[in-house]
């Protein structure tokens, strides 16, 4: 399953990494890629929606599941 995510306030590759390693530590991730320029990540895996979204914004960014 792949779930895409808008994710805004990314402004460097810090705040790239901090989103890319906030999505890695949710259970059933597989994969994330993260595109700061585009404002979004893709994440393969099996990870309940919800919780991606929270572990981004808990790093303090803003986050939706893309429709």
């Amino acid at each position: 399953m792949t779930t895409e995510l808008t994710v805004t306030g990314m402004t460097c590759g810090h705040c790239e990494k901090a989103v890319r390693e906030a999505l890695e530590q949710v259970p059933g991730v597989q994969t994330v890629q993260v595109d700061r320029a585009a404002g979004q990540a893709t994440v393969t895996g099996d990870a309940d929606p919800q919780a991606l979204v929270h572990a981004v914004t808990e790093e303090g960014y803003s986050a939706q599941v893309r429709a």
